[in-house]
């Protein structure tokens, strides 16, 4: 690449010298040029050209005398020019003409010092004069002598690199030795770390095949940026690239004593053998128990031992924390801080005086469907707060508007997820929610017990007990032969263990699978119970299981559509898993044809969830292009597949979305109505603008179930947000929708989720600044859109306790600092907008737009937070969730 000259004369020249290759002597015309060039410069440039073509004429001397001292001073003029970059130097320039003419003269030197000396300098030149493709910088720099390389500037280490590349797949190929190649990279990886150019250093490697060097050559001061850069580009490699990048970065944390990091890249890589090495290595307590506040946030059953920790009393304290006991306190305060505890009624959230018109009185007539709303309203707005309006009123209040009456203004399947409601309310509350719904348990109906077995299940959801009171409750009723009582139980119990791999459960649920007399129901919902439980583990046994139930279904049964719950249970068992679903994706293709499609969508999505794997959403997108004829479902999990795969990072999430709205245009019905709740899922808990606007001109379509769907997924978007213009379009939507029993029901969902947890929790599975994803969460929302491809059947049936499977996902959006005690410290800090930081140079600002508040503090989607304050060292470099300070000891107030 020539860069063109100052002046405007010289620019043809330079043009004419890269196009042609140069000849020994420069040609007749280029002289005249020449001449005219000269008039151009100034009396200092004609000097130093003067002077180097004079160098030229000495270098080709016979005397090796004089070739030296020309050499020599050569190479100083050229290493004295090239130390800034910012035009051709003038030495390179000069000598431009003359190349051909070295080139030529250095073939015919004898071996020699002098030789190796000329081939230093050819290779400069070449940076400038190389044509294209023939890697001559670096040809002649294995020619010339083993001198530092930096010597002669960044551009020529940076071009080398770039050559380096190419030279060495072209060996790849012809299987050649590239022993001389290595040691020029060792070399130019020693100088790019020196000079902070981590992502330089990192690229060329990567190129070489050969990122095992890196570890030696970072040192405190860049470690931090070499491991950002190469955590950020595990995201764009293909496998098993990826995998062997993060272990790089973790071995580098590791050796630098960047332990939350390190704990971090072993939960992406899913390596609990990391985990335990980690709370081997580091014997700080308060280190630690950090430690356990990021194992509990990403959900991970780690069951600490005598190996990992010596002492009784620490391990039981750590175990507890990654029992995530602390959670529901933890909110609890934030919740108190923010003065959100007064408990809300679903008419606080309808908020049916602002709606003008028609549709604004009729909330009075008590419809056992608008009821139904009116429970799930209530549990998603109070989840976890302990109180509310119609569940926990106590039973003496005078107006007798006792729990056990609004229970009852339910019908039959309906109290089933009235009861359930109060575990929810008492969401993480282990011992108070157990004794509440203990009163349930003594009803004479079947459904009110199921629910009291569901509410079990969620109340323990996210929270591990060492008595394991789910199991203890919920096992004898699985047996039972009320259908609902045994869905009851088998839901809870996948609710309370997901993720735990817990083996009593196992045994429990998997006889369910192989019942004959079972009916579909109970069925499906075993597979996803011991889908959740199992999520992630790829156990052989459990998928073994899952296929032979679906194998014995017959062609009737496969057509409900409950029954499409089997395939996403095997589905659970690979989330993230990549390729170790192949096995099972073989099986799946000898299925009925009528699931058989399905089946394989399912898996796929599922296994590559998370993993931004470009070709897979090629791959699903292919399936949505097909035109096929009416009762073919595999479809929708396909579209379900593009959100699933493209969430994981933000360039494949912005593309996913549009290519979703090309499906609107384009696809059958049966992708539309999928389409907003994969737009729900790409961007859950985090309202774009693009994406309301889009559901929400969707919420108006001609088809109701294209039109449901959207409405639930507006409730995604805005989950725990309070999105002021989310709850006014879902406000208008409910007085347009008034006379439409089945889609205000799904108005309403969705104002419930709006306010989740009075805008305090989140239903996004990405945590860690979204570096980390919870398998269980997405686990959870995965159940719950699965559900929503059949509306009418699922959530407008009698299994609209379905929505339920979204506790999985909620957890608090908070940032709650505490001490070493572990109680709540306030301190103040920075929340404002993340900016990506990765590989720009210095010391750049991480959050943008900020507003300075004092924990705990909410947390946006997108938002980051570090403290103002120098007073405190948090223990986690990455603020979210529970973060232990403790004192600066260099701290000095300021008088």
């Amino acid at each position: 690449m020539a860069p063109a000259e100052p002046n405007s004369g010289g620019s043809a020249s330079a043009g004419a010298t890269k196009e042609q290759p140069p000849v020994k002597a420069p040609a007749k015309d280029s002289k005249k040029k020449d001449e005219k060039k000269d008039e151009d410069l100034s009396e200092e440039d004609l000097a130093l050209k003067e002077q180097l073509e004079l160098y030229v004429e000495r270098v080709q001397d016979t005397d090796p005398g004089l070739q030296k001292v020309a050499l020599e001073s050569m190479r100083q003029e050229i290493r004295t020019a090239t130390s800034s970059m910012t035009s051709v130097p003038k030495p390179l320039k000069f000598l431009r003409p003359h190349y051909g003419t070295l080139q030529a003269h250095y073939e015919k030197m004898s071996d020699s010092d002098l030789k190796k000396l000329l081939a230093d300098i050819l290779s400069v030149l070449a940076l400038t004069m190389s044509p294209e493709g023939k890697c001559e910088s670096l040809k002649y720099r294995l020619l010339g002598s083993d001198g530092d390389i930096g010597s002669w500037g960044h551009e020529y280490v940076r071009n080398l690199a770039g050559e380096i590349s190419q030279e060495y797949s072209k060996r790849q190929s012809e299987d050649a030795p590239i022993d001389d190649l290595m040691d020029l990279v060792v070399q130019i990886v020693a100088f790019h770390m020196k000079h902070n150019a981590e992502p330089e250093a990192v690229d060329l490697l990567m190129e070489v095949e050969d990122l095992d060097l890196l570890v030696e050559h970072v040192d405190s001061a860049n470690n931090k940026r070499t491991c950002l850069y190469l955590t950020s580009s595990a995201k764009y490699l293909p496998g098993p690239d990826d995998m062997l990048v993060l272990d790089i970065a973790h071995s580098i944390y590791m050796k630098f004593e960047e332990y939350p990091r390190a704990l971090q890249i072993a939960l992406y890589l899913d390596n609990l053998q990391y985990v335990k090495e980690l709370f081997q290595r580091c014997k700080d307590p308060l280190k630690r128990r950090q430690f356990c506040f990021i194992l509990a946030r990403h959900g991970v059953s780690f069951e600490l031992d005598e190996s990992i920790i010596a002492e009784d009393e620490e391990r039981e304290a750590l175990q507890e924390l990654i029992n995530n006991t602390k959670l529901n306190e933890g909110y609890l305060t934030l919740a108190r801080d923010i003065e959100v505890m007064e408990p809300k009624s679903p008419e606080d959230i309808y908020k049916a005086h602002l709606i003008e018109g028609r549709g604004s009185g009729g909330g009075t007539v008590d419809s056992a469907r608008q009821n139904l709303a009116a429970t799930f309203v209530n549990a998603f707005v109070n989840a976890g707060f302990g109180q509310d309006k119609l569940m926990t009123v106590p039973s003496e209040a005078s107006s007798g508007g006792s729990s056990s009456s609004w229970l009852f203004k339910n019908k039959e399947h309906g109290k089933a997820s009235a009861a359930a409601s109060l575990g929810m309310i008492l969401l993480w509350d282990v011992d108070s929610g157990l004794a509440q719904l203990d009163k349930y348990f003594h009803s004479t109906d079947t459904h009110v017990i199921s629910g009291a077995l569901l509410g079990v299940g969620i109340v323990n959801c996210n929270v591990q007990n060492d008595c394991d009171p789910a199991l203890a409750l919920l096992a004898e009723y699985v047996d039972k032969e009320d259908a609902s009582i045994k869905i009851g139980a088998i839901m809870g119990l996948g609710l309370a263990y997901a993720g735990s791999q817990n083996e009593q459960v196992r045994s429990i649920l998997m006889p369910l699978l192989l019942d004959g007399r079972s009916s579909v129901d109970v069925i499906a919902f075993a597979a996803i119970a011991l889908g959740l439980v199992y999520v992630g583990s790829c156990n052989e046994d459990v998928a073994q299981n899952i296929v032979l139930a679906l194998m014995e279904r017959s062609e009737s049964e496969l057509g409900d559509p409950l029954a499409r719950f089997l395939p996403l249970g095997l589905g659970l068992l690979f989330l993230g898993k990549q390729e170790s679903v192949e096995a099972t994706a073989e099986v799946s293709r000898t299925f009925n044809e009528k699931i058989r499609k399905h089946c394989d969508m399912t898996l796929l999505s599922c296994a590559y969830a998370g993993t931004g794997n470009v070709l897979k959403v090629q791959h699903f997108l292919g399936q949505c292009a097909q035109h096929l004829e009416k009762g073919e479902s595999y479809q929708g999990p396909a579209v379900l597949g593009i959100a699933m795969v493209a969430m994981a990072e933000e360039l494949g999430l912005e593309m996913a979305i549009r290519s979703l709205e090309h499906l609107l245009q384009y696809g059958e019905q049966n992708i539309r109505r999928a389409v907003p709740l994969a737009l729900g899922l790409l961007c859950i808990s985090n309202p774009k603008v693009n994406v309301m606007d889009t559901l929400s001109r969707l919420s108006h379509d001609t088809d109701s179930e294209v039109a449901m769907a959207a409405m639930i997924s507006l409730g995604l978007i805005g989950a725990g947000t309070n999105n002021a213009r989310i709850a006014g379009m879902l406000r208008n939507l409910s007085s347009y929708y008034y006379k439409d029993a089945s889609l205000l029901f799904c108005v309403r969902i969705a104002q419930g989720l709006v306010h989740l947890g009075k805008g305090l929790l989140t239903l996004s599975p990405y945590h860690s600044e979204r570096f980390l994803m919870s398998p269980t969460a997405l686990a959870g929302l995965v159940v719950m859109l699965h559900a929503c491809l059949d509306m009418k059947a699922i959530i407008l049936g009698k299994y609209h306790y379905v929505l339920y499977f979204l506790v999985l996902a909620m957890q608090p959006r908070m940032l709650l600092t505490v001490d070493e005690n572990l109680k709540p410290l306030s301190v103040p800090v920075r929340v404002g907008q993340a900016v990506d930081v990765v590989g720009q140079a210095g010391r750049p600002k991480t959050i943008t737009g900020f507003q300075t508040h004092s924990t705990p503090v909410l947390l946006a989607a997108g938002d980051r937070a570090e403290l103002a304050t120098e007073k405190y060292i948090p223990l986690s470099p990455i603020l979210e969730g529970f973060v232990i300070l403790k004192e600066n000891p260099d701290y000095k107030e300021e008088s």
